[in-house]
């Protein structure tokens, strides 16, 4: 049953539909909008409480899906698929009812971390495409910009681990890495190299102090 809640599950930038699903994260990105404020494009991401349900999240999708919706991705303040049930269950309201409308899921990659199993098969035929934080060429590199909360070669081989299956498992996959931010220097050629080995689409993002817009 939907519980009562503040929170605000999904937003509108343009056309595409976001959905927050967690303010939890396995990275502590120096680039990211929560060094920054808690809002994009005016709408607050910060989530008031963890404590809710799928039901709660369709309501919301139900409530905000106009005939503007030219996607839905799962994004936000957190990491979703730390929420992977609630994304799962989500996804599959969303195939049920509106099955024009692609689905994304924008990752860190640790997802088999957290759940200590390969949940990539339990996204297959929920999400049409998935777009992951690559971030860099080295583990080193990675750590010093992610700083996530597995061992920093653990964390690194997962994310390159984890491109690989979701491109394996016929899920449109694109490694992403942010260029322009500060003074660190990212091997872009590298990292196209690496995703292009793993057998995905690569996506280098322009560094914006106010946040990405997709």
């Amino acid at each position: 049953m939907a519980q009562q809640t503040e929170n605000k599950f999904a937003y509108y930038l343009g056309n595409t539909m976001y959905i927050n699903v967690t303010n939890l994260c396995t990275n502590r990105c120096k680039f990211c909008i929560r060094n920054s404020g808690d809002s994009v494009g005016g709408v607050k991401l910060v989530l008031d409480s963890e404590k809710f349900s799928h039901e709660d999240v369709i309501k919301e999708v139900k409530d905000t899906f106009s005939d503007k919706c030219r996607e839905i991705v799962f994004c936000g303040y957190g990491e979703p698929l730390i929420k992977l049930e609630i994304v799962k269950n989500v996804a599959q309201f969303i195939k049920q009812n509106y099955q024009q409308i692609p689905v994304r899921i924008n990752t860190n990659g640790h997802a088999n971390l957290i759940h200590k199993r390969n949940i990539v098969p339990e996204l297959v035929g929920l999400v049409d495409m998935i777009s992951v934080s690559l971030n860099a060429e080295n583990a080193d590199l990675y750590a010093e910009l992610a700083s996530p909360a597995f061992e920093k070669s653990v964390a690194y081989e997962a994310v390159k681990d984890f491109i690989q299956e979701c491109a394996k498992n016929g899920i449109e996959t694109t490694a992403t890495v942010v260029s322009g931010f500060e003074s660190y220097k990212i091997d872009i050629k590298k990292c196209q190299e690496i995703t292009e080995e793993l057998g995905a689409k690569f996506r280098v993002r322009e560094w914006l102090p106010q946040g990405y817009e997709n």
